[in-house]
């Protein structure tokens, strides 16, 4: 199995923590860096072959990982010269298999990335996107109206639920086939010309454990934490 990992981006939500080292190898519980995490669960579920897709302070990465057999892990890496978003990225890499497993750097979940990818096969799918539902409280009354600015109806804070995207995707070789070359082109394209194009976008929700590691307080939560956040992991 082949997983792509998006290592690439400049980690500006996370300063100052990211000035002088890519987000991907900022250090949790003093032990473990984000990416190392990542790949240790993706080597215990099964796969063998991953690529990081790396631009910003890609050196140090490359460094830092060599070729995978320190992981017991297949490692080579796909060099970005500009920035590409988050799918732009793949289609620089030649040798895609025809499924492959792709996540974003910075995620931290307990997600069984073995069942997930298998049933992306099983369901001949072309797009998998792992879903978790989070809650969003607005903070104030809102006021529902009609066209003569009677009101009609009125909701003090409501909170309203959305499945959101994961940054974890299975894909289809052919949709990223049928992409330009080297292009800037985000998750948020694969998804509408999906819909134009009627190709088949399966959502697998999730309810397990998810972090996105996008904020500092994220980050301080899970270093603060580790030990905790470990077991869930299963990381020794």
């Amino acid at each position: 199995m082949r997983a792509i990992i998006l290592a690439g981006g400049k980690g500006t939500r996370l300063r100052p923590y990211t000035t002088l080292i890519p987000k991907p190898l900022v250090p949790l519980g003093g032990k473990y860096s984000i990416l190392e995490i990542i790949l240790m669960q993706l080597k215990r579920n099964g796969f063998t072959h991953v690529t990081l897709a790396v631009n910003h302070l890609s050196n140090l990465i490359m460094a830092y990982f060599g070729d995978g057999s320190r992981l017991g892990l297949k490692l080579d890496y796909s060099l970005e010269e500009g920035e590409l978003s988050t799918i732009g990225p793949l289609t620089l890499i030649d040798d895609l298999p025809e499924n492959f497993l792709v996540m974003n750097g910075d995620i931290l979940c307990d997600l069984d990335y073995r069942a997930f990818f298998s049933r992306h096969i099983e369901t001949d799918s072309q797009i998998s996107v792992s879903a978790f539902r989070r809650q969003v409280k607005i903070d104030f009354g809102v006021l529902r109206y009609d066209e003569s600015g009677r009101l009609t109806a009125f909701q003090e804070k409501p909170v309203y639920d959305f499945d959101v995207s994961m940054g974890i995707y299975c894909i289809n070789r052919a949709v990223i086939e049928a992409l330009p070359r080297g292009k800037t082109y985000g998750f948020d394209s694969l998804m509408m010309d999906g819909l134009a194009r009627g190709q088949r976008i399966d959502i697998r929700p999730f309810s397990g454990y998810w972090l996105d590691i996008g904020r500092p307080d994220d980050y301080q939560h899970a270093d603060e934490n580790f030990d905790e956040l470990s077991a869930k992991l299963g990381i020794e």
